[in-house]
């Protein structure tokens, strides 16, 4: 369940709106973050624009989690926070329908990738990541949600997922992450009633199991939409009393609630997150702890992570790149504030450096070109060279 349409500005460019006074317990704040679909979201956030590294490796889903998760830890100080995986494989929903998010394409290989990163990062944030056997993220998180709210957390769900909407309490709120320059979304009861122009919460499932949803192959009942279903919900309440009613409605409305009843009730059964997957929630576990940064700098360095590092790690990093102008110290990434010092003194070498070739351990070969056939003469020698590798 994630969208793919995001912006690429929002990564880095957009400040996180902070919500002040959002609840009384502001000293027990749970962040339960959906892996996967945050990482899809960073993936398609780049996909016009890939960041890819000197390895030829894409690291756009891995640089939008980590600033995400970054920016969250910085701006919402939370107390306790965890980051929730989908397992391999099927899930009980597929028990009872196969087809179920059967109409998606292969996971892009770039995902697949970043993936092998994307825990090994968590786990050295000291962030512990969840997954349960059998059940979607969405269950996890909603199962956990509601075991903290029971013992007086403030719980923000982190998705761009609009099914943990049906979540949602008085203490439960969606973290929605900005989009096309947006500035992030948290979304409580009163916000989740209007958008989806509901009476209930709980009527989210009627509404996906009306209209369907045909990203995760959800049927519903043809020719039944949004506007429809909305309509009908006000009437009528939830699904089964619709159907209960079949005989009051008219048309080919009337021929396919009672035809598709089944599949009405089949869909909103898949649309419903299980908020009792076997997992418990642990204070101790999910408390925000300091992180690893010996582990991040490994990972970090591996990537060619420059600005996060420097961000993240501070000055445990140590400088990332200096220039070579006199008197200068800048950063690769063009800070608006470089460091004067002296034109006399040597540049202090890096503690944490990204890449461990430098200008000062390889060796140089200089070639003088002085016309156009100087200038092809060397591109052939080159070419030549290449070939021969």
């Amino acid at each position: 369940m994630h969208p793919s349409d995001a912006s690429l500005f929002q990564f880095l460019f957009i400040p996180l709106l902070i919500q002040p006074n959002r609840s009384t317990m502001e000293d027990k704040r749970l962040f339960l973050l959906d892996g996967h679909a945050l990482v899809y979201r960073a993936h398609f956030a780049f996909i016009t624009r890939p960041l890819i590294n000197s390895k030829g490796l894409n690291t756009s889903a891995i640089t939008g989690f980590v600033r995400t998760l970054w920016d969250l830890m910085v701006h919402q100080k939370p107390t306790h926070i965890a980051v929730a995986f989908d397992p391999k494989g099927g899930t009980f929903r597929h028990e009872y329908y196969p087809q179920y998010k059967a109409n998606r394409d292969a996971q892009p290989e770039d995902i697949t990738i970043a993936m092998k990163y994307i825990p090994q990062i968590v786990e050295a944030f000291n962030i512990p990541a969840v997954m349960v056997t059998n059940y979607e993220a969405d269950d996890v998180i909603g199962t956990l949600a509601k075991q903290a709210e029971k013992e007086g957390y403030t719980v923000y769900m982190v998705t761009p997922d609009k099914d943990y909407a049906q979540l949602v309490s008085p203490n439960i709120y969606m973290y929605k992450p900005g989009r096309q320059g947006n500035e992030v979304e948290i979304l409580g009861e009163k916000e989740i009633l209007a958008n989806w122009d509901i009476e209930r919460v709980d009527q989210v499932i009627d509404v996906l199991g009306l209209q369907g949803d045909s990203v995760d192959n959800i049927p519903g009942i043809p020719g039944i939409g949004p506007k429809t279903a909305v309509a009908l919900l006000k009437e009528y309440g939830t699904v089964e009393n619709i159907i209960a009613n079949a005989e009051n409605l008219k048309g080919k409305q009337k021929e396919n609630v009672i035809h598709f009843a089944d599949q009405a009730l089949l869909s909103k059964r898949l649309a419903t997150i299980d908020t009792h997957s076997p997992i418990q929630f642990d204070a101790t576990r999910f408390n925000l702890d300091p992180m690893n940064k010996e582990k991040l700098k490994e990972i970090f360095l591996e990537l060619e992570f420059r600005t996060l590092a420097q961000q993240i790690l501070g000055s445990d990093a140590g400088p990332v790149a200096s220039a070579n102008q006199a008197g200068i110290q800048q950063s690769l990434f063009g800070d608006e504030n470089p460091v004067s010092v002296p034109s006399n003194q040597e540049t202090p070498k890096a503690d944490y450096q990204i890449a461990k070739k430098n200008i000062d351990n390889i060796s140089h070969n200089y070639h003088l070109v002085e016309s156009d056939s100087d200038i092809k003469a060397n591109r052939n020698a080159k070419s030549a060279k290449n070939h021969q590798l």
